[in-house]
C-alpha cells in the first residue's frame, strides 16, 4: 500500500507502486480522506481519519494476501509509522517523513488557520526536478487546519516510534525544504526494528518518488521489502 503526502495525490507514489507491481507485488495507492477532493474538504478532516482509512485498507488487504507492506511519503510516512507501531504491517518504507515542523510554524498554525485558512503555495511542490515539479498535481493552496492536524499526528507518532519492530527503510531527500532530513535519522535511531536501513537521497528534495532519485529509491524499496 502506497500512501501520499498532505495535499498531494496517489500520483506522487505511482512510480513506487509501478516498481512493486513489476516485481510481482500487488500495488494499491488510495487517496486518503480529504484528498482528490477540495482543499475545503481536507480542512474538515482529522488525522484519525487518515489513519483509520489506512487501517481499514490493511484489514481488507489481509483478507486477500499473506503479507502486507506499506510505503509512505511525508504525511503518508506518519501513517506508515503508526501502522508499524500497531504491528499492522509486515514491512514499511517511509520517505520525507516530518516528525515536527520547523519553528515557529507549530506555534503560529493554531492562530493562522483562522486568519489565513488557505494560503497559496508560493513555489509549488518541493521537487528539485523542474519538469517533475511542473507536472506534479496537488492542491494549489494548503489548508492550515489540515497542517494543525498534521502537528497533532506528529506528536502521536513520535511517542510511538519506540514500539516499532517492523522491518523498515527510512529515506529522505538531502535537499528537502519541507521536512528536515535529520528527522529520518531520528526515526531510524528510535525504532526497535532488527532489520532497518537509513538512506539519504543526495539529488532530491521532499517528493523523492518523482524527483531525480525516484528510480533509485524505488529499486531500493523493492529490494528491501523483498529480502
Amino acid at each position: 500500500m502506497c500512501l501520499h503526502g498532505l495535499s498531494g495525490t496517489p500520483y506522487e507514489m505511482r512510480s513506487l507502486g509501478e516498481a512493486f507491481a513489476q516485481a510481482g507485488y500487488r500495488a494499491f495507492g488510495p487517496a486518503l480522506p480529504g484528498h482528490n477532493e477540495t482543499p475545503q474538504a481536507l480542512a474538515r478532516v482529522k488525522y484519525t481519519e487518515w489513519l483509520g482509512a489506512a487501517r481499514d485498507a490493511v484489514e481488507r488487504l489481509r483478507k486477500q494476501h499473506d503479507r502486507v507492506f506499506v510505503a509512505g511519503l511525508s504525511m503518508g510516512g506518519l501513517v506508515a509509522l503508526a501502522l508499524s507501531a500497531e504491528a499492522a504491517v509486515d514491512g514499511a518504507v517511509v520517505v520525507g517523513t516530518p516528525l515536527r515542523l520547523r519553528q515557529p510554524l507549530p506555534l503560529l498554525i493554531p492562530v493562522l488557520k483562522y486568519l489565513l485558512p488557505f494560503p497559496r503555495k508560493a513555489t509549488g511542490s518541493d521537487i528539485r526536478d523542474p519538469a517533475a515539479r511542473a507536472r506534479h498535481p496537488s492542491y494549489e493552496v494548503m489548508p492550515l487546519a489540515a497542517v494543525h492536524q498534521l502537528i497533532h499526528f506528529q506528536n502521536v507518532v513520535r511517542r510511538a516510534l519506540g514500539r516499532i519492530e517492523t522491518p523498515i527503510l527510512v529515506a529522505h531527500g538531502a535537499h528537502d525544504r519541507t521536512a528536515d532530513p535529520s528527522d529520518s535519522k531520528e526515526i531510524f535511531d528510535a525504532v526497535r526494528s532488527e532489520r532497518r536501513k537509513h538512506r539519504i537521497l543526495e539529488n532530491s528534495a521532499h517528493v523523492v518518488p518523482v524527483d531525480y532519485d525516484g528510480p533509485e529509491f524505488a529499486r531500493e524499496a523493492v529490494e528491501f521489502l523483498s529480502a
